[in-house]
This record gives structure tokens, C-alpha cells and sequence, in this order.
């Protein structure tokens, strides 16, 4: 079921910057999405534009069936952001924070619930500090805390984990995970490409203010993913000989090493006879090992094939 549908969506700033280019995009319910893309891929304008934050320029975008312009004050209601930027009020203690979060969107008081959530961010031992009292990383985690104080529809997280230590990002990731079973869905950016292919369902990469392509994680890896079969020889070489250059051998390490990529779902993937040929031209190895693409791998060819 589509919860959030972008159509031929457009962005150009006053100063004639266009960060947008007729995104058009369908993100079902309870999904977890990542935007992945270099800084001013036009991640964060797509997200400020669904979220309310900034008007397009063209095109529409339906939250629920809810138009975000005409419809503003019910898209938003289902909406919990989390920004790149440390926004809180400094003075107010952390749980005051949390409860007047969840008060402008309308919604009663809830304590069992504002507790919940403080307690799954390790916050509501800090409930009664003061938010300037809290270092950067509990900051982060107060700006989560506020965006699911009025229980979202849908949550965002515009590079959550950017700067923040370690602890904090598995705090989130099992948050993500709750928020998922519950029927939650999460969009998110980030450059740490390992959690997007660990936690994400989908991926969309952003370049240049366009979708270059929008797969699910597997399907990526299982269209793009490549294997390389690195040999470690016995003895180093300067180049690779004539007699294998249909294997498009790559030497390493100053020549200890060569190395061989192949496609893990050709029905052939050539290491049968490349292993012979290895053999009739007396090179021998001492080790091999194989190693899969990564979604960081996909990402930045992808990118690349673009420009």
C-alpha cells in the first residue's frame, strides 16, 4: 500500500540553484527507505518539501491521499522529523521538550508513552536535566525523542548518525526496527552506506537533483553485485601475461596479488578455466579468497556512470 507518493516533483531556489529534477517516487507503508547520495544530491530538499519545511516548484506530493499543500496541518500530523541540525530549546528540561513536542501536534498528554520513548533512546534518566546540560550525541537522541513524541505515521532521519558514537547508532537501529514491527515508516538519509544495506528495504539514489535508480537492497546487490577472486601468488609479477588477457586480470600489491571480477550470477563465471589456464602458463598462488561487492561499491559506480 503507497503511503507517500511524489509526482514529477521540482525544486529551483531564487538563485537559480535547481535541486530538484521531476523526482518521481512511491514509498509503501511500513517500508524502510534510505536516500542514499554526495551532499547536494537534493536529499534534504526532498525530504524539507514532503515534510512542509519548503514549497516546491512543481509537481505534487500526497501524504495518505492528503495533498502536503492543501492538506498541510494532516500530512504534517503524520510526520515526525528528525533534522540534520541540533535545533532545541536549551533552557527547557528534556522531558518538558519531549512533551511540548508531542502538545503542538494536538495530542494529550501521554506519559506512559513519552517514557517509553525516552527510555528506548536511554534518555529518561536525564529526563529533569536541562537540554543544554546534554552533550552532542544526547542532543541527537532528544531530537528523536521529540519527533516520535506524537506517535508518527511516518519518521525521517536526515543523517541521524552523522558524528554521533557508536552506542547511539545501534540505540537507533534497534529504535528503527521497533518503530518498523509497529508499522512505522522510516525514510532515511545517510553516508554510512553499511546501514542503509543492513537495515534498509529499498534504496533510492540521489544525484543532481535525480532518482537515478530506486531498487530494493537484494535486488541491487543481485543486479550490480560482483564478485573479485584475488589470487595471492607465489611469486610477484610485473604484468600480466598475453595468454590471459581475456580475463581482464588486474595485478596488486606490486604484483603479489591479481585480482579477478566476475558476475556471481553468470552461469559461467569463467574461474573454472581462468584456474587451468593459470596452471598452462605456470603461475602459481599461495592463497585465493573472494569477496562480494558492497552497496558502497554499487553506490559510487552508479554515481559515476551518471556524470
Amino acid at each position: 500500500m503507497s503511503l507517500i507518493t511524489i509526482s514529477n516533483l521540482s525544486k529551483t531556489y531564487a538563485d537559480g540553484f535547481v535541486a530538484l529534477k521531476g523526482i518521481d517516487l512511491v514509498i509503501e507503508k511500513g517500508e524502510i527507505l534510505a536516500l542514499l547520495g554526495p551532499n547536494g544530491a537534493g536529499k534534504t530538499t526532498l525530504i524539507s518539501i514532503i515534510c512542509g519545511l519548503i514549497n516546491p516548484s512543481g509537481g505534487q506530493v500526497t501524504v495518505a491521499g492528503f495533498d502536503i499543500i492543501r492538506d498541510y496541518k494532516k500530512t504534517r500530523a503524520l510526520i515526525g522529523l528528525v533534522p540534520q541540525e541540533l535545533t532545541t530549546e536549551i533552557f527547557e528540561t528534556v522531558l518538558a521538550t519531549v512533551n511540548f513536542s508531542r502538545g503542538l501536534f494536538g495530542k494529550a498528554a501521554a506519559p506512559a508513552h513519552v517514557e517509553a520513548v525516552l527510555r528506548g533512546l536511554s534518555l529518561w534518566d536525564k529526563r529533569d536535566k536541562p537540554v543544554m546540560a546534554l552533550s552532542g550525541g544526547m542532543k541527537r537522541r532528544l531530537l528523536i525523542a521529540k519527533a516520535l513524541s506524537h506517535e508518527p505515521d511516518i519518521l525521517f532521519l536526515d543523517e541521524p548518525t552523522a558524528g554521533v558514537d557508536v552506542e547511539l547508532r545501534k540505540d537507533m537501529w534497534r529504535m528503527v526496527e521497533t518503530l518498523r514491527e509497529q508499522g512505522v515508516t522510516v525514510i532515511l538519509t545517510t553516508h554510512y552506506i553499511e546501514e542503509a544495506e543492513a537495515i534498509a528495504d529499498r534504496v533510492a539514489v540521489v544525484n543532481g537533483g535525480e532518482i537515478i535508480v530506486v531498487e530494493t537492497t537484494a535486488e541491487l546487490m543481485r543486479k550490480m553485485g560482483q564478485k573479485r577472486l584475488k589470487l595471492e601468488l607465489h611469486t610477484p609479477m610485473e604484468t600480466v601475461p598475453p595468454g590471459l588477457a581475456d580475463y581482464a586480470l588486474v595485478l596488486t600489491n606490486e604484483g603479489r596479488e591479481l585480482v579477478y571480477t566476475y558476475d556471481i550470477h553468470s552461469s559461467r563465471t569463467g574461474i573454472t578455466s581462468l584456474l587451468g589456464d593459470l596452471g598452462e602458463q605456470g603461475i602459481r598462488f599461495r592463497d585465493l579468497q573472494t569477496t562480494q561487492s558492497s552497496l558502497e561499491d554499487i553506490f559510487v559506480s552508479l554515481v559515476e556512470d551518471a556524470r
